[in-house]
């Protein structure tokens, strides 16, 4: 971990507020990788639930495991873009989501975005999640 440390900087300007679940800025050294768009579907590219927490956990669990193929971990990942279909279901579900995302993730707050759509291109999903990652070299 502390190699992981070593190569990232948390970049937060004097005297702004400190965000909550996500980071302004992170500067890193390493090999990049770049993820899809993962939605919440299985490995079999079956949706095994239609609720949004569900979703968002089984994108973040596809996240890690795309990942793992660079030898990547949560940890290393610098920033995430959410695409979501619902601003009310996303906010109404914050203390669940937070849940998740720290049992998928643990406590790697990157920097990140969330964006509503009008849809995705799968019907049943409900979210949408790009990631970014520096693997320390």
């Amino acid at each position: 971990m502390e190699h992981i440390k070593e190569s990232l900087q948390i970049l937060q300007p004097p005297g702004w507020v400190k965000p909550r679940g996500y980071v302004n800025g992170v500067a890193a050294r390493g090999r990049l990788v770049f993820t899809a768009g993962m939605i919440g579907w299985n490995r079999q590219g079956v949706f095994e639930t239609d609720g949004f927490v569900g979703q968002a956990r089984q994108a973040l669990q596809n996240i890690v495991e795309t990942l793992a193929e660079a030898g990547g971990k949560p940890e290393h990942v610098v920033r995430l873009t959410w695409f979501i279909t619902s601003k009310q279901e996303y906010l109404a579900s914050l203390e669940a989501l937070g849940d998740a995302y720290r049992e998928v993730m643990g406590r790697n707050f990157p920097a990140m975005s969330v964006v509503e759509v009008s849809a995705l291109m799968e019907d049943r999903a409900k979210v949408e999640i790009e990631a970014t990652a520096v693997i320390p070299d």
